[in-house]
């Protein structure tokens, strides 16, 4: 049986979690927003007004910069390996796109802020795709050998 290892990152994990919580509870302070992330790129791309794009903007800005963060910090970009192949990428973000549709939100707005404020509907949204990916994961590295 061929096993995928699994690199165990405790200390950057906790980084970019407390990170995600530091930045979901600022928006939702000083805006009134959830942080998610597909919402907050369907806003941009159809604003409400000039300051709506800006805020989004700026948030789109922060998350494309935030490598270039890492690389003054540490001389490194992170390391980025996908053992996919192009196809089954694209694949799955057409399924990842029809089900955040479908869903209402992604794992930030659902999993992060959802969750946090009790919300039945995003709980029960979490545990959706949280299950299908697991299935997802055990399927192609148990049953079909990926």
């Amino acid at each position: 049986m061929n096993v995928i290892a699994t690199e165990f990152t405790p200390w950057a994990s906790l980084g970019g979690g407390v990170l995600i919580g530091l930045a979901t509870v600022l928006l939702m302070w000083t805006r009134g927003n959830v942080l998610g992330a597909t919402g907050i790129l369907a806003g941009f791309m159809t604003p409400s007004s000039s300051w709506d794009w800006t805020w989004r903007a700026l948030m789109i800005g922060g998350m494309l910069t935030a490598p270039l963060v890492l690389l003054g910090l540490t001389g490194s970009f992170p390391a980025i390996e996908v053992p996919m192949s192009r196809f089954a990428m694209i694949l799955g973000g057409l399924i990842v796109g029809v089900g955040v549709t479908y869903g209402s939100g992604c794992t930030s707005g659902h999993g992060v802020c959802g969750i946090a404020r009790l919300s039945p509907r995003s709980i029960a949204a979490t545990l959706t795709f949280m299950l299908t990916a697991g299935i997802t994961v055990y399927i192609i590295r148990h049953v079909i050998g990926g």
